[in-house]
Protein backbone atom coordinates (compact mmCIF):
# COMPACT_ATOMS: atom_id res chain seq x y z
CA UNK A 1 0.00 0.00 0.00
CA UNK A 2 3.02 2.31 0.40
CA UNK A 3 5.73 3.49 -1.98
CA UNK A 4 8.84 1.32 -1.74
CA UNK A 5 12.28 2.54 -2.84
CA UNK A 6 15.38 0.31 -2.80
CA UNK A 7 18.71 1.95 -3.66
CA UNK A 8 20.53 -0.84 -5.47
CA UNK A 9 23.55 1.23 -6.61
CA UNK A 10 24.71 4.63 -5.41
CA UNK A 11 27.84 6.19 -7.05
CA UNK A 12 30.65 7.35 -4.76
CA UNK A 13 30.40 10.89 -6.11
CA UNK A 14 27.00 12.56 -6.08
CA UNK A 15 27.49 16.28 -6.63
CA UNK A 16 23.78 16.81 -7.23
CA UNK A 17 20.49 15.02 -6.53
CA UNK A 18 17.06 15.31 -8.14
CA UNK A 19 14.76 17.99 -6.77
CA UNK A 20 11.19 18.85 -7.76
CA UNK A 21 11.31 21.02 -10.87
CA UNK A 22 14.41 19.32 -12.30
CA UNK A 23 14.48 17.75 -15.72
CA UNK A 24 15.68 14.15 -15.83
CA UNK A 25 16.63 11.58 -18.40
CA UNK A 26 16.46 7.98 -17.22
CA UNK A 27 16.15 4.42 -18.36
CA UNK A 28 13.69 1.99 -16.79
CA UNK A 29 12.22 -1.49 -16.87
CA UNK A 30 8.51 -1.67 -15.86
CA UNK A 31 7.08 -4.98 -14.61
CA UNK A 32 4.32 -6.46 -12.45
CA UNK A 33 5.06 -8.28 -9.17
CA UNK A 34 5.05 -11.61 -10.97
CA UNK A 35 7.88 -10.39 -13.21
CA UNK A 36 5.84 -9.79 -16.33
CA UNK A 37 7.33 -6.80 -18.20
CA UNK A 38 4.88 -4.19 -19.43
CA UNK A 39 7.25 -1.47 -20.63
CA UNK A 40 10.95 -0.67 -21.16
CA UNK A 41 12.83 2.44 -22.35
CA UNK A 42 15.71 0.18 -23.38
CA UNK A 43 13.45 -1.48 -25.95
CA UNK A 44 12.80 1.92 -27.52
CA UNK A 45 16.49 2.82 -27.53
CA UNK A 46 15.98 6.20 -25.84
CA UNK A 47 15.73 7.54 -22.33
CA UNK A 48 12.53 8.77 -20.76
CA UNK A 49 12.79 12.56 -20.50
CA UNK A 50 10.58 14.51 -18.15
CA UNK A 51 10.29 17.23 -15.49
CA UNK A 52 10.00 15.93 -11.93
CA UNK A 53 7.28 17.18 -9.54
CA UNK A 54 5.20 18.89 -12.20
CA UNK A 55 2.54 16.21 -12.62
CA UNK A 56 4.01 14.79 -15.81
CA UNK A 57 4.58 11.42 -14.10
CA UNK A 58 2.48 9.13 -11.96
CA UNK A 59 2.67 10.32 -8.36
CA UNK A 60 4.76 7.38 -7.17
CA UNK A 61 7.45 7.96 -9.79
CA UNK A 62 7.46 11.70 -9.09
CA UNK A 63 8.27 10.87 -5.47
CA UNK A 64 10.67 7.99 -6.18
CA UNK A 65 12.96 10.05 -8.41
CA UNK A 66 13.56 12.81 -5.85
CA UNK A 67 17.02 12.54 -4.29
CA UNK A 68 18.48 10.35 -7.03
CA UNK A 69 22.04 10.88 -8.31
CA UNK A 70 23.22 10.48 -11.87
CA UNK A 71 24.20 6.81 -12.36
CA UNK A 72 22.19 5.78 -9.32
CA UNK A 73 19.98 2.71 -9.73
CA UNK A 74 16.72 2.31 -7.77
CA UNK A 75 14.14 -0.42 -7.57
CA UNK A 76 10.74 1.21 -7.03
CA UNK A 77 7.47 -0.45 -5.93
CA UNK A 78 4.44 1.79 -6.56
CA UNK A 79 0.99 0.96 -5.11
CA UNK A 80 -2.10 1.51 -7.30
CA UNK A 81 -3.11 4.68 -5.46
CA UNK A 82 0.18 6.31 -6.54
CA UNK A 83 0.04 4.73 -10.01
CA UNK A 84 -2.94 4.12 -12.30
CA UNK A 85 -5.48 3.28 -9.53
CA UNK A 86 -8.68 1.32 -10.09
CA UNK A 87 -8.86 2.25 -13.75
CA UNK A 88 -5.46 1.11 -14.93
CA UNK A 89 -4.46 1.56 -18.58
CA UNK A 90 -6.64 -0.48 -20.93
CA UNK A 91 -4.70 -3.21 -22.66
CA UNK A 92 -1.49 -2.45 -20.73
CA UNK A 93 -1.98 -2.10 -16.98
CA UNK A 94 -4.93 -3.81 -15.22
CA UNK A 95 -6.94 -2.04 -12.48
CA UNK A 96 -5.40 -1.85 -8.97
CA UNK A 97 -2.01 -3.05 -10.23
CA UNK A 98 1.19 -2.72 -8.20
CA UNK A 99 3.99 -1.56 -10.49
CA UNK A 100 7.71 -2.31 -10.21
CA UNK A 101 10.29 -0.03 -11.89
CA UNK A 102 14.03 -0.66 -12.21
CA UNK A 103 15.32 2.90 -12.77
CA UNK A 104 18.80 4.18 -13.85
CA UNK A 105 19.25 7.97 -13.82
CA UNK A 106 21.26 9.19 -16.83
CA UNK A 107 20.97 12.97 -16.76
CA UNK A 108 19.76 15.79 -14.55
CA UNK A 109 19.41 19.54 -15.01
CA UNK A 110 17.28 22.52 -14.15
CA UNK A 111 16.06 25.35 -16.35
CA UNK A 112 17.83 27.80 -14.04
CA UNK A 113 21.20 26.08 -14.48
CA UNK A 114 24.21 27.88 -15.88
CA UNK A 115 27.46 26.66 -17.35
CA UNK A 116 29.59 25.08 -14.63
CA UNK A 117 33.36 25.41 -14.80
CA UNK A 118 35.74 23.38 -12.65
CA UNK A 119 39.45 24.11 -13.14
CA UNK A 120 41.62 21.24 -11.96
CA UNK A 121 44.96 22.50 -13.29
CA UNK A 122 46.21 26.02 -13.86
CA UNK A 123 49.78 27.02 -14.82
CA UNK A 124 51.72 29.21 -12.40
CA UNK A 125 52.21 31.78 -15.16
CA UNK A 126 49.14 32.99 -16.98
CA UNK A 127 50.07 36.10 -18.98
CA UNK A 128 46.88 36.01 -21.01
CA UNK A 129 43.37 34.53 -20.85
CA UNK A 130 40.76 33.77 -23.50
CA UNK A 131 38.60 36.73 -24.44
CA UNK A 132 35.73 37.19 -26.90
CA UNK A 133 36.95 37.04 -30.54
CA UNK A 134 40.14 35.15 -29.63
CA UNK A 135 41.11 32.11 -31.67
CA UNK A 136 41.89 29.00 -29.65
CA UNK A 137 43.22 25.49 -30.18
CA UNK A 138 42.23 22.92 -27.58
CA UNK A 139 41.83 19.21 -26.96
CA UNK A 140 38.73 17.79 -25.32
CA UNK A 141 36.88 14.66 -24.25
CA UNK A 142 33.11 15.07 -24.52
CA UNK A 143 30.90 12.90 -22.29
CA UNK A 144 27.35 12.82 -20.98
CA UNK A 145 26.68 13.26 -17.28
CA UNK A 146 26.82 9.50 -16.78
CA UNK A 147 30.37 9.42 -18.20
CA UNK A 148 29.54 7.99 -21.62
CA UNK A 149 32.05 9.29 -24.18
CA UNK A 150 30.47 10.76 -27.30
CA UNK A 151 33.45 12.55 -28.88
CA UNK A 152 37.17 13.20 -28.40
CA UNK A 153 39.68 15.35 -30.26
CA UNK A 154 42.42 13.14 -28.79
CA UNK A 155 41.07 10.18 -30.77
CA UNK A 156 41.35 12.22 -33.96
CA UNK A 157 44.84 13.36 -32.93
CA UNK A 158 43.96 16.89 -33.90
CA UNK A 159 43.00 19.93 -31.85
CA UNK A 160 39.67 21.68 -32.19
CA UNK A 161 40.40 25.14 -33.60
CA UNK A 162 37.84 27.94 -33.39
CA UNK A 163 37.00 31.52 -32.55
CA UNK A 164 35.42 32.13 -29.16
CA UNK A 165 32.34 34.21 -28.43
CA UNK A 166 31.23 34.87 -32.01
CA UNK A 167 28.80 31.97 -32.42
CA UNK A 168 31.07 29.32 -33.89
CA UNK A 169 30.50 27.12 -30.84
CA UNK A 170 27.48 26.07 -28.80
CA UNK A 171 26.70 28.90 -26.34
CA UNK A 172 27.83 26.92 -23.30
CA UNK A 173 31.26 26.23 -24.75
CA UNK A 174 31.60 29.86 -25.79
CA UNK A 175 31.08 30.75 -22.13
CA UNK A 176 33.12 27.92 -20.67
CA UNK A 177 36.31 28.74 -22.56
CA UNK A 178 36.42 32.40 -21.49
CA UNK A 179 39.16 33.21 -19.01
CA UNK A 180 41.26 30.11 -19.72
CA UNK A 181 45.06 30.17 -19.78
CA UNK A 182 47.23 28.20 -22.16
CA UNK A 183 47.95 24.92 -20.42
CA UNK A 184 44.90 25.18 -18.18
CA UNK A 185 42.66 22.12 -17.75
CA UNK A 186 39.02 22.48 -16.83
CA UNK A 187 35.75 20.58 -16.87
CA UNK A 188 32.89 22.47 -18.48
CA UNK A 189 29.37 21.19 -17.76
CA UNK A 190 26.71 22.54 -20.11
CA UNK A 191 22.91 22.18 -19.74
CA UNK A 192 21.09 21.20 -22.95
CA UNK A 193 19.47 24.60 -23.51
CA UNK A 194 23.04 26.00 -23.87
CA UNK A 195 24.11 23.02 -25.99
CA UNK A 196 22.08 21.08 -28.57
CA UNK A 197 18.64 21.51 -26.98
CA UNK A 198 15.60 19.31 -27.47
CA UNK A 199 16.71 17.84 -30.80
CA UNK A 200 20.34 16.98 -30.03
CA UNK A 201 22.84 17.03 -32.89
CA UNK A 202 21.11 14.31 -34.90
CA UNK A 203 24.12 12.01 -34.48
CA UNK A 204 25.75 11.12 -31.18
CA UNK A 205 24.06 13.60 -28.86
CA UNK A 206 20.40 12.94 -27.94
CA UNK A 207 17.88 15.64 -27.21
CA UNK A 208 17.86 17.31 -23.77
CA UNK A 209 21.34 16.00 -22.96
CA UNK A 210 23.71 17.73 -20.54
CA UNK A 211 27.26 17.74 -21.87
CA UNK A 212 30.56 17.51 -20.00
CA UNK A 213 33.76 18.64 -21.73
CA UNK A 214 37.19 17.92 -20.25
CA UNK A 215 39.27 20.63 -21.97
CA UNK A 216 42.99 21.49 -22.12
CA UNK A 217 43.86 24.76 -23.87
CA UNK A 218 46.92 24.52 -26.10
CA UNK A 219 46.98 27.78 -27.98
CA UNK A 220 45.49 31.25 -27.95
CA UNK A 221 45.76 34.34 -30.10
CA UNK A 222 43.74 37.17 -31.58
CA UNK A 223 43.71 38.12 -35.27
CA UNK A 224 44.77 41.63 -34.23
CA UNK A 225 47.89 40.37 -32.43
CA UNK A 226 51.34 41.43 -33.52
CA UNK A 227 54.50 39.68 -32.45
CA UNK A 228 55.53 39.81 -28.79
CA UNK A 229 59.17 40.14 -27.76
CA UNK A 230 60.55 39.20 -24.36
CA UNK A 231 64.17 40.20 -23.82
CA UNK A 232 65.96 37.50 -21.88
CA UNK A 233 69.58 38.67 -22.13
CA UNK A 234 70.92 41.88 -23.66
CA UNK A 235 74.72 42.35 -23.59
CA UNK A 236 75.97 45.37 -21.67
CA UNK A 237 77.91 46.48 -24.73
CA UNK A 238 75.81 46.71 -27.88
CA UNK A 239 77.58 48.85 -30.45
CA UNK A 240 75.29 47.83 -33.29
CA UNK A 241 71.74 46.55 -33.72
CA UNK A 242 70.42 44.59 -36.68
CA UNK A 243 68.60 46.42 -39.47
CA UNK A 244 66.74 45.50 -42.65
CA UNK A 245 69.18 43.97 -45.12
CA UNK A 246 71.57 42.58 -42.49
CA UNK A 247 72.60 38.93 -42.57
CA UNK A 248 72.17 37.10 -39.25
CA UNK A 249 73.44 33.85 -37.81
CA UNK A 250 71.45 32.65 -34.84
CA UNK A 251 70.49 29.60 -32.85
CA UNK A 252 66.90 28.89 -31.86
CA UNK A 253 64.49 26.52 -30.16
CA UNK A 254 61.02 26.59 -31.74
CA UNK A 255 58.06 25.51 -29.60
CA UNK A 256 54.30 25.79 -29.59
CA UNK A 257 52.58 27.77 -26.83
CA UNK A 258 52.12 24.62 -24.75
CA UNK A 259 55.88 23.99 -24.82
CA UNK A 260 55.92 21.30 -27.52
CA UNK A 261 59.27 21.47 -29.35
CA UNK A 262 58.94 21.40 -33.14
CA UNK A 263 62.44 22.43 -34.25
CA UNK A 264 65.88 23.38 -32.95
CA UNK A 265 69.04 24.58 -34.65
CA UNK A 266 71.00 23.26 -31.65
CA UNK A 267 69.99 19.70 -32.54
CA UNK A 268 71.59 20.21 -35.98
CA UNK A 269 74.66 21.81 -34.39
CA UNK A 270 74.45 24.62 -36.91
CA UNK A 271 73.13 28.17 -36.80
CA UNK A 272 70.26 29.36 -38.96
CA UNK A 273 71.66 31.93 -41.38
CA UNK A 274 69.44 34.43 -43.20
CA UNK A 275 68.86 37.98 -44.35
CA UNK A 276 66.49 40.03 -42.22
CA UNK A 277 63.59 42.09 -43.49
CA UNK A 278 63.81 40.62 -46.98
CA UNK A 279 61.11 37.94 -46.79
CA UNK A 280 63.51 35.00 -46.46
CA UNK A 281 61.81 33.95 -43.19
CA UNK A 282 58.21 34.12 -41.93
CA UNK A 283 56.93 37.65 -41.43
CA UNK A 284 56.93 37.45 -37.64
CA UNK A 285 60.56 36.33 -37.51
CA UNK A 286 61.55 39.01 -40.02
CA UNK A 287 60.16 41.57 -37.60
CA UNK A 288 61.39 39.91 -34.42
CA UNK A 289 65.02 39.77 -35.55
CA UNK A 290 65.26 43.53 -36.10
CA UNK A 291 67.06 45.54 -33.45
CA UNK A 292 69.03 42.67 -31.92
CA UNK A 293 72.63 42.79 -30.68
CA UNK A 294 75.26 40.14 -31.16
CA UNK A 295 75.04 37.84 -28.14
CA UNK A 296 71.46 38.85 -27.36
CA UNK A 297 68.90 36.26 -26.30
CA UNK A 298 65.23 36.99 -26.79
CA UNK A 299 61.89 35.22 -27.02
CA UNK A 300 59.76 35.98 -30.09
CA UNK A 301 56.08 34.98 -29.93
CA UNK A 302 54.49 34.89 -33.38
CA UNK A 303 50.73 34.62 -34.08
CA UNK A 304 49.79 32.25 -36.92
CA UNK A 305 48.89 35.00 -39.38
CA UNK A 306 52.55 36.09 -39.13
CA UNK A 307 53.77 32.49 -39.00
CA UNK A 308 52.56 29.48 -40.98
CA UNK A 309 48.86 30.43 -41.07
CA UNK A 310 45.91 28.07 -41.13
CA UNK A 311 47.74 25.32 -42.98
CA UNK A 312 50.82 25.00 -40.78
CA UNK A 313 53.92 23.16 -41.99
CA UNK A 314 55.54 19.85 -41.05
CA UNK A 315 55.34 19.46 -37.29
CA UNK A 316 53.63 22.84 -36.94
CA UNK A 317 49.83 22.50 -36.86
CA UNK A 318 47.55 24.96 -38.60
CA UNK A 319 46.70 28.21 -36.76
CA UNK A 320 49.51 27.64 -34.24
CA UNK A 321 51.19 30.39 -32.24
CA UNK A 322 54.97 29.93 -32.44
CA UNK A 323 57.53 30.65 -29.73
CA UNK A 324 61.17 31.09 -30.75
CA UNK A 325 63.92 31.38 -28.13
CA UNK A 326 66.81 32.80 -30.15
CA UNK A 327 70.48 33.52 -29.48
CA UNK A 328 72.14 35.88 -31.96
CA UNK A 329 75.65 34.64 -32.79
CA UNK A 330 76.64 37.36 -35.27
CA UNK A 331 75.39 39.61 -38.03
CA UNK A 332 76.77 41.80 -40.77
CA UNK A 333 75.69 43.71 -43.84
CA UNK A 334 76.89 42.92 -47.37
CA UNK A 335 78.05 46.53 -47.63
CA UNK A 336 80.31 46.18 -44.56
CA UNK A 337 84.05 46.63 -44.94
CA UNK A 338 86.84 45.70 -42.56
CA UNK A 339 86.63 47.39 -39.16
CA UNK A 340 89.91 48.30 -37.44
CA UNK A 341 90.30 49.36 -33.82
CA UNK A 342 93.82 50.33 -32.73
CA UNK A 343 94.55 49.54 -29.07
CA UNK A 344 98.24 50.50 -28.96
CA UNK A 345 100.59 52.29 -31.35
CA UNK A 346 104.28 53.03 -30.53
CA UNK A 347 105.32 56.65 -30.41
CA UNK A 348 108.05 56.12 -33.02
CA UNK A 349 105.67 54.78 -35.65
CA UNK A 350 107.34 55.89 -38.88
CA UNK A 351 107.51 52.75 -41.02
CA UNK A 352 104.03 51.53 -41.96
CA UNK A 353 103.21 48.21 -43.56
CA UNK A 354 102.35 48.23 -47.23
CA UNK A 355 101.71 45.78 -50.03
CA UNK A 356 104.72 43.56 -50.64
CA UNK A 357 106.13 43.85 -47.11
CA UNK A 358 107.02 40.70 -45.22
CA UNK A 359 105.21 40.64 -41.86
CA UNK A 360 105.50 38.50 -38.76
CA UNK A 361 102.63 38.81 -36.28
CA UNK A 362 100.72 37.10 -33.49
CA UNK A 363 96.95 36.80 -33.49
CA UNK A 364 93.94 35.42 -31.65
CA UNK A 365 91.06 34.59 -34.00
CA UNK A 366 87.50 34.34 -32.71
CA UNK A 367 83.87 34.65 -33.77
CA UNK A 368 81.77 37.67 -32.82
CA UNK A 369 80.29 35.75 -29.88
CA UNK A 370 83.78 35.20 -28.47
CA UNK A 371 84.27 31.60 -29.59
CA UNK A 372 88.03 31.10 -30.07
CA UNK A 373 88.95 29.68 -33.46
CA UNK A 374 92.75 29.80 -33.53
CA UNK A 375 95.75 31.41 -31.85
CA UNK A 376 99.40 31.68 -32.81
CA UNK A 377 100.24 32.07 -29.12
CA UNK A 378 99.14 28.49 -28.48
CA UNK A 379 101.40 27.32 -31.31
CA UNK A 380 104.37 29.27 -29.98
CA UNK A 381 105.27 30.86 -33.31
CA UNK A 382 104.30 33.87 -35.39
CA UNK A 383 102.26 33.89 -38.58
CA UNK A 384 104.36 35.13 -41.50
CA UNK A 385 103.03 36.53 -44.79
CA UNK A 386 103.81 38.83 -47.67
CA UNK A 387 101.19 41.54 -47.45
CA UNK A 388 98.86 41.81 -50.42
CA UNK A 389 100.03 38.57 -52.06
CA UNK A 390 96.85 36.57 -51.39
CA UNK A 391 98.39 34.44 -48.66
CA UNK A 392 95.56 35.40 -46.28
CA UNK A 393 91.90 36.30 -46.77
CA UNK A 394 91.28 39.67 -48.38
CA UNK A 395 89.97 41.19 -45.15
CA UNK A 396 93.21 40.35 -43.33
CA UNK A 397 95.27 41.83 -46.16
CA UNK A 398 93.26 45.01 -45.67
CA UNK A 399 93.45 44.89 -41.88
CA UNK A 400 97.24 44.62 -41.79
CA UNK A 401 97.79 47.70 -43.98
CA UNK A 402 99.47 50.82 -42.47
CA UNK A 403 100.56 49.04 -39.31
CA UNK A 404 103.85 49.61 -37.50
CA UNK A 405 105.96 47.15 -35.52
CA UNK A 406 104.68 46.85 -31.95
CA UNK A 407 101.19 48.04 -32.84
CA UNK A 408 98.18 46.10 -31.50
CA UNK A 409 94.80 46.25 -33.18
CA UNK A 410 91.50 44.38 -33.54
CA UNK A 411 90.37 43.63 -37.07
CA UNK A 412 86.74 42.62 -37.69
CA UNK A 413 86.22 40.93 -41.06
CA UNK A 414 82.79 40.34 -42.64
CA UNK A 415 82.37 36.95 -44.35
CA UNK A 416 82.47 38.30 -47.90
CA UNK A 417 86.02 39.46 -47.09
CA UNK A 418 86.74 36.33 -45.05
CA UNK A 419 85.79 32.72 -45.74
CA UNK A 420 82.42 33.44 -47.36
CA UNK A 421 79.29 31.33 -47.24
CA UNK A 422 81.16 28.02 -47.08
CA UNK A 423 83.58 28.81 -44.28
CA UNK A 424 86.27 26.23 -43.52
CA UNK A 425 84.88 22.80 -42.71
CA UNK A 426 85.44 21.90 -39.09
CA UNK A 427 87.05 25.26 -38.31
CA UNK A 428 85.16 28.35 -39.49
CA UNK A 429 81.35 28.35 -39.88
CA UNK A 430 79.87 29.58 -43.14
CA UNK A 431 78.96 33.30 -43.32
CA UNK A 432 80.82 33.99 -40.08
CA UNK A 433 82.17 37.39 -39.07
CA UNK A 434 85.78 36.99 -37.87
CA UNK A 435 87.58 38.93 -35.14
CA UNK A 436 91.40 39.04 -35.09
CA UNK A 437 93.39 40.53 -32.21
CA UNK A 438 96.77 41.26 -33.84
CA UNK A 439 100.23 42.35 -32.68
CA UNK A 440 102.81 43.12 -35.41
CA UNK A 441 106.26 41.89 -34.34
CA UNK A 442 108.47 42.30 -37.42
CA UNK A 443 108.33 44.09 -40.78
CA UNK A 444 110.70 43.59 -43.72
CA UNK A 445 110.11 46.14 -46.43
CA UNK A 446 109.13 44.65 -49.74
CA UNK A 447 110.06 45.59 -53.26
CA UNK A 448 108.15 47.92 -55.58
CA UNK A 449 105.05 46.32 -57.03
CA UNK A 450 105.83 44.01 -59.93
CA UNK A 451 109.49 43.41 -58.87
CA UNK A 452 110.88 40.18 -57.42
CA UNK A 453 114.51 41.42 -57.39
CA UNK A 454 116.11 44.86 -57.34
CA UNK A 455 119.66 46.18 -57.42
CA UNK A 456 120.95 48.11 -54.46
CA UNK A 457 123.41 50.04 -56.59
CA UNK A 458 124.33 50.69 -60.20
CA UNK A 459 123.72 47.86 -62.64
CA UNK A 460 126.77 46.59 -64.48
CA UNK A 461 126.77 47.55 -68.20
CA UNK A 462 128.11 44.06 -68.94
CA UNK A 463 125.48 42.21 -66.89
CA UNK A 464 124.80 39.39 -69.34
CA UNK A 465 128.53 38.66 -69.72
CA UNK A 466 128.92 38.51 -65.91
CA UNK A 467 126.08 36.01 -65.61
CA UNK A 468 127.39 33.95 -68.58
CA UNK A 469 130.39 32.65 -66.67
CA UNK A 470 131.56 30.18 -69.35
CA UNK A 471 131.11 32.80 -72.08
CA UNK A 472 129.25 30.52 -74.45
CA UNK A 473 126.59 33.15 -75.21
CA UNK A 474 123.93 31.26 -73.30
CA UNK A 475 122.82 31.39 -69.67
CA UNK A 476 121.38 28.28 -68.04
CA UNK A 477 119.15 28.25 -64.93
CA UNK A 478 122.03 27.04 -62.74
CA UNK A 479 124.25 29.94 -63.83
CA UNK A 480 121.43 32.41 -63.39
CA UNK A 481 120.56 31.11 -59.90
CA UNK A 482 124.18 31.12 -58.72
CA UNK A 483 124.68 34.71 -59.90
CA UNK A 484 121.53 36.05 -58.23
CA UNK A 485 122.39 34.29 -54.97
CA UNK A 486 125.84 35.90 -55.00
CA UNK A 487 124.34 39.35 -55.55
CA UNK A 488 121.98 38.91 -52.59
CA UNK A 489 124.69 37.53 -50.29
CA UNK A 490 127.06 40.40 -51.10
CA UNK A 491 124.33 43.01 -50.65
CA UNK A 492 124.37 44.14 -54.25
CA UNK A 493 120.80 42.95 -54.86
CA UNK A 494 117.64 42.21 -52.93
CA UNK A 495 114.94 39.58 -53.44
CA UNK A 496 111.30 40.09 -52.55
CA UNK A 497 111.04 38.96 -48.90
CA UNK A 498 108.86 36.08 -47.79
CA UNK A 499 109.06 34.02 -50.97
CA UNK A 500 110.97 30.84 -51.74
CA UNK A 501 114.35 31.66 -53.32
CA UNK A 502 114.27 28.91 -55.93
CA UNK A 503 110.74 29.77 -57.04
CA UNK A 504 111.60 33.48 -57.43
CA UNK A 505 114.75 32.74 -59.41
CA UNK A 506 113.01 30.22 -61.63
CA UNK A 507 110.24 32.73 -62.27
CA UNK A 508 112.81 35.43 -63.17
CA UNK A 509 114.65 33.01 -65.48
CA UNK A 510 111.42 31.93 -67.19
CA UNK A 511 110.57 35.57 -67.88
CA UNK A 512 113.94 35.99 -69.65
CA UNK A 513 113.78 32.67 -71.53
CA UNK A 514 111.36 34.08 -74.06
CA UNK A 515 111.46 31.19 -76.49
CA UNK A 516 111.15 28.62 -73.69
CA UNK A 517 114.17 26.50 -74.71
CA UNK A 518 115.74 26.53 -71.22
CA UNK A 519 118.46 28.97 -72.25
CA UNK A 520 118.70 32.77 -72.20
CA UNK A 521 120.64 34.50 -74.95
CA UNK A 522 121.93 38.07 -75.07
CA UNK A 523 119.15 38.96 -77.49
CA UNK A 524 116.50 37.66 -75.06
CA UNK A 525 118.03 39.21 -71.95
CA UNK A 526 116.49 42.55 -70.86
CA UNK A 527 116.12 44.42 -67.61
CA UNK A 528 112.65 45.32 -66.43
CA UNK A 529 113.04 49.05 -67.21
CA UNK A 530 114.24 48.16 -70.71
CA UNK A 531 111.15 46.01 -71.26
CA UNK A 532 108.93 48.87 -70.20
CA UNK A 533 110.71 51.30 -72.54
CA UNK A 534 110.43 48.99 -75.55
CA UNK A 535 106.77 48.42 -74.92
CA UNK A 536 106.27 52.20 -74.69
CA UNK A 537 108.16 52.85 -77.96
CA UNK A 538 106.19 50.17 -79.74
CA UNK A 539 102.93 51.72 -78.59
Amino acid sequence: TELGVERRFVPESCPRAVRPGDFVRYHYLGSFPDGTRFDSSYDRGSTFNVFVGKGQLIAGMDQALVGMCVNERRFVKIPPKLAYGSEGVPGVIPPNAVLHFDVLLIDLWNSEDEVQVQTYFKPEKCPRTVQVSDFVRYHYNGTFLDGTLFDSSHNRMRTYDTYVGIGWLIPGMDQGLLGMCVGEKRIITIPPFLAYGEDGDGKEIPGQASLVFDVVLLDLHNPKDGIAIENQLVPESCERRSQTGDFLRYHYNGTLLDGTLFDSSYSRNRTYDTYVGKGYVIAGMDEGLLGVCTGEKRRIIIPPHLGYGEEGRGKIPGSAVLVFDIHVVDFHNPSDSVSITVHYKPSNCTVLSKKGDYLKYHYNASLLDGTLLDSTHSLGKTYNIVLGSGQVVLGMDMGLQDMCVGERRTVVIPPHLGYGEDGVEGEVPGSAVLVFDIELLELVSGLPEGYMFVWNGEVSPNLFEEIDQNHDGEVLLEEFSEYIQTQVETGKGKLAPGFDFEKIVKNMFTNQDRDGNGKVTAEEFKLKDQEAKEEHDEL
